[in-house]
């Protein structure tokens, strides 16, 4: 009998979940991001960690930075090596949209990945412009959270 094979769910979208919760965000903007080859697998597979990244403008480029993204290594008698990269990548947007970016960045937003899409041919990165919240918006936020919760555990048992 032929053995069968293990069918593996590959992620559509790596969420940042983290960046909802630290920054009150904006609007969002879709842009490419510029990988090599192991660095395109380990997206494709889902080895990518986008908690704690940020994106900064330098000589008028977009580059992510702190994104872990955990490359396989060819080595012999290693199954299943991997190595953690967090060098920046550079972001791939239109000028005017840079521009943009770095005129609201003046003013104190920040720019951060919220989510990486690896759905269609091209791997793109969604990035938002966020104020960060203070402890007490956080607080509010868990309390928010928590009583809608409750809520709707009450609404499901009548």
């Amino acid at each position: 009998m032929a053995q069968k094979k293990k069918i593996r769910i590959k992620p559509k979208s790596i969420l940042n979940r983290r960046a909802s919760f630290d920054y009150a965000l904006d609007e969002d903007l879709i842009v490419g991001i510029a990988l090599t080859g192991p660095e395109t697998r380990a997206a494709r597979d889902g080895h990518i960690q986008l908690k704690g990244s940020f994106v900064s403008i330098r000589d008028g480029e977009l580059w992510l930075n702190n994104a872990s993204f955990s490359l396989k290594v060819n080595e012999k008698n290693q199954i299943g090596a991997r190595t953690i990269d967090t060098s920046p990548r550079k972001l791939l947007a239109k000028r005017k949209q840079i521009d943009d970016l770095a005129t609201r960045k003046q003013s104190g937003m920040s720019i951060v990945p919220t989510k990486l899409l690896t759905g269609g041919r091209f791997i793109k990165v969604v990035i938002a412009l966020g104020k960060g919240k203070k402890n007490y918006d956080k607080r509010e936020t868990l309390k928010r959270r928590d009583q809608e919760r409750d809520a709707n555990r009450a609404i499901k048992n009548i």
